[in-house]
């Protein structure tokens, strides 16, 4: 098949907005089913934990027989890459402190990218199918965890979930600099269109970037004030 005929990403085309109501279907039912049986949430995280790492070796596997799989592609130095691994461990060993911030920068981070994806092709392609079931399952994971099985982020979860953000760009950042590459972003933009570009130029749109998460994260919160309210006057 030529470039020329493969097809394009359409942002918030038919398949783009699919693959987002899929994947807000499957998180909410997974998490009600759960919560309210709760004998299938040992099987229900054995299941994502299963798709999320078959996707992810097909993807290797593709890269590595087509030689493009480098070093980088083995590093979670991305956010969603970090949140990734998070999500695997988390599901294997459910504990309320990474579940935490596994909330915050799944749904921040891999969310956000689900809308605005770095991602030149479209349904049918392999590309659009792994990027998407990618971050959708670590989404999903991150809500039937919260939602589901009940670790529910407590009070001060956001700053600390921020702090692990700046230590992750610390040492992305770190990276980027000793070797030239651009994890997190921090070095210049991704080439395709995403929220970056309405932040401004290099370096601003870190700042900016920053600053959108650090509030981002205060509002992903807001569900949980009650219990947290509750737990003070108890």
């Amino acid at each position: 098949m030529s470039p020329h005929s493969l097809p394009p990403f359409e942002p918030f085309g038919a398949a783009h907005l699919g693959a987002l109501v899929l994947t807000g279907v499957t998180g909410a039912g997974l998490a009600a089913l759960v919560r309210t049986r709760p004998r299938a949430g040992s099987l229900v995280r054995v299941a994502l934990f299963a798709g999320i790492s078959l996707l992810l070796a097909f993807e290797l596997g593709i890269a590595a027989r087509e030689g493009w799989l480098t070093w980088q592609m083995l590093l979670p130095l991305h956010l969603c890459d970090a949140a990734m691994v998070l999500a695997l461990v988390s599901l294997l060993w459910p504990r309320r402190g990474p579940v935490e911030i596994l909330y915050f920068w799944a749904v921040a981070g891999s969310g956000l990218a689900m809308l605005t994806p770095d991602l030149p092709w479209g349904f049918p392609r392999w590309e659009f199918v792994v990027f998407f079931g990618l971050h959708g399952l670590v989404l999903v994971a991150a809500v039937v965890l919260v939602f589901g099985l009940g670790l529910r982020p407590r009070r001060g979860s956001p700053g600390r979930a921020f702090l692990a953000t700046l230590a992750l760009a610390a040492v992305a950042g770190t990276v980027d600099l000793l070797l030239g590459v651009n994890f997190m972003f921090l070095r210049r933009k991704p080439p395709t269109p995403t929220l970056l570009d309405h932040m401004g130029p290099w370096p601003v749109y870190i700042v900016v970037a920053a600053a959108v998460a650090f509030a981002l994260f205060h509002l992903l919160a807001l569900p949980f004030r009650r219990d947290w309210r509750t737990a003070e006057r108890g």
